[in-house]
């Protein structure tokens, strides 16, 4: 199995996941490791797999990885909206031309590949609503980041009916768990906590999210390798949706501060208001259900885990916070 981005957030929990419940697979990752990939995130299986430090875009690289595989895990990608907005470059690189990359290389040596995307892209819903996404939602992203995953996931559509790759999708939503950089918005609540500052919260914190827990988006992953269809696309999400306001004061309480000890940063271009995933196929065909239902038990493990893991995190503060205060926010 080639697990590209595998050093990043998800994709080193992925490896970490596929260690220790399927060891059937020997694993192969492949990272560029940019500022949001680290080595160290692997360090705990770092002797049970093979680590290629490179870029998705290097052809002649990819094409040695690809055609010594039997599956492609595909992970890497520029993810964060800020950056996307201050920098959209990177993301058209990576997010497009190194999907495109993958997909030449699968297609020439007929291998099985897996794409892993956002709920991003199909934009937002409205605050008070029961709409939610699913696999037919036309997509509508608001913003650089989100518009080159809908391409990629637009390539692998393409490159599944035309040229026959064994590709499969799947859209998550937004996940929390250990090793996640502290510029996304739990880790970085956690960590301001931690340092003794305060945490940041945009606008008016109404936006709402799906949260789901990293191994259970990485137990649903699986779940696609070995049952879904070819061609399919599977909505992974837990059904717990909560606003950033009630996320901040929830943490709070937690890490034993008081519920309105956070400060308010400016709102963000395009903030998107709600994600709502509907997972009716992926439960019905797979038997998918996410372990992790009680958002609280999940979100005081992942405290913990920051508690005791300032080692991992610690090196990366200092740089995200000035980059935060250089964009406002």
């Amino acid at each position: 199995m080639l697990v590209t981005g595998g050093a990043g957030f998800i994709g080193a929990n992925f490896v970490h996941y596929t260690t220790q419940r399927h060891p059937e697979f020997e694993i192969t990752v492949l990272d560029a490791l940019t500022y949001a990939g680290d080595e160290a995130s692997l360090a705990p299986v770092r002797d049970l797999v093979r680590f290629v430090h490179g870029d998705i875009c290097d052809a002649d690289l990819v094409e040695r990885e690809v055609a010594g595989t039997d599956v492609v895990v595909h992970f890497a990608a520029e993810s964060h909206v800020d950056n996307s907005l201050h920098d959209p470059a990177p993301f058209v690189r990576t997010n497009l031309m190194g999907t495109f990359t993958l997909l030449e290389a699968v297609r020439r040596h007929g291998k099985r590949f897996h794409h892993i995307s956002t709920d991003e892209v199909f934009g937002d819903l409205p605050i008070d609503s029961d709409e939610q996404f699913h696999e037919e939602t036309p997509y509508d992203p608001s913003s650089p980041y989100s518009a080159t995953k809908a391409g990629s996931d637009m390539l692998v559509r393409a490159w599944a009916r035309s040229y026959g790759v064994a590709a499969t999708i799947s859209n998550c939503a937004n996940n929390y768990g250990p090793y996640q950089h502290v510029e996304k918005f739990i880790p970085r609540q956690i960590t301001n906590v931690l340092v003794g500052a305060m945490p940041k919260l945009y606008g008016e914190g109404r936006n709402v999210r799906e949260w789901t827990h990293v191994d259970d988006h990485n137990a649903a992953v699986h779940l696609i390798l070995a049952k879904g269809r070819i061609g399919e696309t599977y909505l992974i999400g837990s059904g717990d949706e909560r606003g950033n306001l009630e996320i901040t004061r929830l943490l709070l309480e937690l890490m034993g501060r008081g519920a309105d000890d956070f400060e308010h940063v400016a709102d963000r271009p395009g903030h998107d208001l709600r994600y709502s995933n509907d997972t009716t196929k992926i439960r019905g065909e797979l038997g998918w259900v996410p372990q992790y239902a009680d958002f609280r038990a999940g979100l005081a493990a992942t405290i913990a885990w920051y508690r005791e893991n300032e080692w991992w995190w610690k090196p990366r503060k200092e740089a995200t916070e000035r980059r935060y205060r250089e964009l406002g926010r």
